[in-house]
């Protein structure tokens, strides 16, 4: 590898939350992968879902490293362990955690200030405001990292700018999100925002957006043929330089890598696996609500009998809930998986989303919408059925489903806010999930299409990863940006 490269050094400060420290850590082995030293930040209880990644890309030559700095959880009230927002159990503790986050700045740029090289360059995740202030001591270029896709950004930029929320009284009527390349209508309950509303939260929220507006670019786990001009409207939008890098996840190419992306993988998962190898090609459903799914056992239960009820082959992934058994107790009552037994598996935990979405038996992909689904499920080539629970996770079922027209809605209209979810019980019976994964298996016309528009895509998302594909040359000209140094123009 050129020496220019050995010399440049790119530190990682991902936020703690499954997703956005697996798309970063990703990020972090491409650019260690084409020669540049890599530094992830992380706690101790992060580290270990990572660590095992990182030692095989370190052995594997990968100038990468993660450093654990201690997460101050007594000292702000938190119970120790509490250290990724998938394991926060109520929006209570939201404050308390982002105020953890904040004292991880002393500790890191103590670490950052013994290490030689010094640092090039902060990619640091949007929510680490205080890396703003980190990258202007050390005299260093900061790019915002964005766990979500310009199309998405791009849509909440022009809300804003637009006053939309003002002007819409009804929280039921769609109406059209202004300024966007390829218009859309989503309803005003729908909007990103609205999943968490705390007042004790807006202090950090001003903090976010005054370090982004400070920031020298934003790079973005997506790919240019995917984002039908959101990128170059946006960079116009915010003056600043947008570089989409991704689908991070293909760097996982082979089967270890896929198979312990993440965390440690539930023991069902090889079973699992095993399973799949016996099953016809694209005839498996694969069914998961995210590492943040907190939808209430009763909506779970509609899940498990509409997956039951279709015929169609599954995998359910169910997130392994301390404490609450009413779920597992209805899988025991109703002898679900005994009745279920050759046509469908239930996975409880974690598993290696990437490794199955990638197995030639998986046709099809029930998925909340959050971004690294999305872009895993275009990556392996799979048509959608479309489920947001919350964020910008309904903005992205429009781009699935209108724009890209590769999946299929399961009929949710309404977002399931964080400590509100028995207020909203059941939002989607068990006949809605036997249509939606009717529609997707179909043979008609439209089925058809909208696989065929899938593999396409699929195969672009691989085309632009590669040499000489838009992704591989935006890694190029980042690399390029923080060789030549701090003082350029920002577009």
């Amino acid at each position: 590898m050129s020496s220019p490269l050995q010399s440049v050094h790119i530190v990682f400060i991902p936020l703690l939350a499954q997703g956005h420290m697996i798309p970063m850590v990703d990020m972090a082995r491409i650019f260690a992968l084409r020669g540049a030293i890599a530094t992830i930040y992380t706690t101790p209880v992060n580290a270990l879902r990572v660590r095992t990644t990182i030692d095989r890309s370190s052995k594997l030559g990968m100038p990468i490293r993660l450093v654990e700095i201690p997460f101050p959880c007594e000292e702000v009230g938190l119970p120790i362990g509490f250290e990724n927002l998938d394991i926060l159990p109520s929006p209570e503790l939201l404050t308390k955690f982002y105020s953890a986050l904040g004292k991880l700045q002393e500790p890191i740029e103590k670490h950052l200030r013994e290490q030689t090289p010094a640092p090039s360059c902060i990619i640091s995740d949007k929510y680490i405001f205080w890396s703003s202030e980190t990258a202007k001591k050390f005299g260093v270029p900061r790019f915002i990292f964005h766990a979500m896709c310009c199309f998405s950004v791009l849509s909440a930029h022009n809300l804003k700018q637009f006053n939309c929320s003002d002007s819409i009284t009804s929280d039921m009527e769609p109406f059209e999100v202004p300024g966007m390349p390829k218009g859309f209508k989503i309803t005003k309950a729908q909007l990103p925002g609205n999943s968490v509303c705390r007042q004790d939260f807006e202090v950090f929220r001003g903090k976010i957006q005054e370090a982004e507006m400070a920031a020298q670019g934003v790079v973005v786990n997506s790919f240019d043929e995917l984002e039908h001009g959101c990128i170059e409207a946006y960079q116009k939008a915010i003056g600043k330089r947008i570089w989409s890098i991704g689908p991070v996840s293909l760097c996982n190419k082979d089967e270890s890598d896929m198979f312990q992306r993440g965390n440690k993988a539930s023991g069902d998962s090889e079973k699992c696996m095993a399973w799949l190898d016996s099953m016809r090609p694209r005839s498996v459903i694969y069914a998961c609500l995210g590492s943040l799914c907190r939808l209430v056992p009763s909506q779970l239960m509609e899940l498990g009998r509409g997956l039951g009820a279709s015929q169609q082959p599954f995998v359910w992934v169910i997130k392994r809930e301390e404490g609450d058994s009413e779920l597992e107790n209805w899988l025991m009552e109703e002898r679900f998986e005994e009745k279920v037994k050759g046509r469908g598996i239930v996975i409880r935990g974690w598993a290696p989303q990437v490794a199955m979405l990638s197995h030639p038996a998986i046709g099809g992909f029930l998925t909340h919408c959050g971004w690294n689904s999305t872009l895993e499920g275009v990556c392996s080539a799979l048509p959608m059925i479309t489920w947001p629970l919350f964020s910008e996770q309904f903005v992205n079922e429009v781009l699935v489903v209108d724009i890209l027209k590769i999946g299929v809605r399961v009929g949710v209209k309404v977002p399931v806010r964080w400590g509100e979810e028995r207020k909203v019980g059941i939002l989607v019976k068990a006949d809605e999930i036997v249509r939606a994964i009717n529609a997707l298996v179909s043979e008609d016309e439209e089925g058809e299409e909208r696989r065929k528009r899938a593999a396409e895509l699929g195969e672009k998302a691989r085309q632009a990863m590669q040499e000489g594909g838009s992704s591989h040359s935006n890694m190029s000209r980042v690399l390029q940006y923080i060789m030549a140094g701090p003082t350029q123009e920002a577009v």
